[in-house]
């Protein structure tokens, strides 16, 4: 399609090498720490990309990798899902990031209701939660106290 092969690094936490990438494999388990992302960074910024691409699909792998480098990287961002349909991150088309994040987080469609009431009840259920606990420990406690005396 592009008349000679296209070199495409590509940024990985699986082993092995995928079929028909032409190009340099960074995987994320070799770069572990600070000084293993000074490292990865300085790999990729002596590139200079012009484009990189995040594959952004249902499973929450390497998050923080793809949103750091894409936040760091110079480059222009596609963002990829699951389906092969992709976007450019960029202020142009921030209705369809937030169509699409929100579809992510559950709030669109016969989805949104249950998850803003999860979301509204959380505080509640949380001190209900811990204010069972406390009770419980604190009748344990008393208990023991009675037995011992």
């Amino acid at each position: 399609m592009f008349g000679e092969p296209l070199e495409i690094d590509l940024v990985t936490c699986y082993p092995g090498i995928p079929r028909g990438i032409n190009g340099r494999i960074l995987r994320v388990t070799d770069y572990g720490g600070a000084a293993g992302r000074s490292r990865l960074w300085k790999d990729l910024s002596d590139r200079d990309y012009a484009v990189a691409g995040v594959i952004c699909s249902a499973e929450p792998i390497m998050t923080k990798w793809k949103w750091w480098l894409a936040a760091k990287l110079k480059s222009k961002i596609f963002v990829i899902n699951e389906n092969a349909d992709y976007f450019w991150l960029d202020w142009a088309h921030r209705g369809l990031i937030r169509r699409f994040a929100g579809y992510r987080a559950g709030l669109t469609g016969s989805a949104a209701v249950p998850t803003l009431i999860r979301f509204l009840l959380f505080p509640l259920t949380l001190t209900y939660l811990i204010l069972y606990a406390c009770t419980v420990h604190l009748r344990r406690k008393i208990r023991m106290l009675r037995t011992n005396s």
